[in-house]
């Protein structure tokens, strides 16, 4: 990933191909006809890694962890609340009750003890830099260990998005759920 004002000579090649492909699919957007509906781009462009256009300013393996951290509970965010919302009862007052069984340092803190097993090396790295990491602020509804384990969960999803492994994200989130859902139901 590269900075702004980058001209496609100073990236390094897989990151140019990606601008370029990120470029044209904006482009695609924002040709319009005059009465205002999108034209269609005349190639659809490999899917771009990031859901916005901005990079961050390292690649993900040099971000520090609570930087990862940072995004990474975000992106956790909108994956729970895209779960909830697929369920029958979509009061507002319901979701945020839902929501927050899995954002809670205790769950998020369960979710990484059962994913830890199936991590590869360069995950288990981030997790282990997660969690000693040192955030500065004292949990309120959590003692320290779990606070510790969840911002190394949330240092995980950063990582995963930030590199673009978004399937491997997918599925380590997919089984936290399934494990969560499961225990509330027994």
């Amino acid at each position: 990933m590269t900075g702004r004002g980058q001209t496609d000579k100073e990236r390094p090649a897989g990151e140019a191909a990606e601008a370029s492909a990120m470029g044209s699919a904006a482009d695609g957007i924002a040709a319009s006809g005059a009465a205002g509906r999108a034209v269609a781009p005349a190639a659809i462009p490999p899917a771009a890694p990031l859901w916005f256009p901005d990079a961050p300013s390292k690649p993900a393996r040099l971000l520090p962890p609570l930087a990862l951290a940072y995004i990474g509970d975000a992106v956790f965010e909108v994956a729970v609340r895209q779960h909830v919302m697929s369920r029958a009862n979509l009061r507002p007052h319901h979701l945020h009750r839902e929501s927050t069984r899995y954002v809670s340092a205790k769950a998020q803190a369960q979710l990484l003890a059962l994913l830890e097993p199936q991590l590869t090396e360069d995950e288990r790295t981030i997790v282990r830099q997660g969690r000693n990491a040192k955030s500065g602020t004292i949990p309120k509804n959590a003692d320290v260990l779990e606070y510790r384990h969840a911002t190394a969960f949330e240092s995980l999803v950063g990582y995963l998005y930030y590199t673009g492994a978004h399937d491997r994200l997918r599925q380590l989130v997919a089984q936290g759920f399934a494990h969560l859902d499961s225990g509330r139901r027994d």
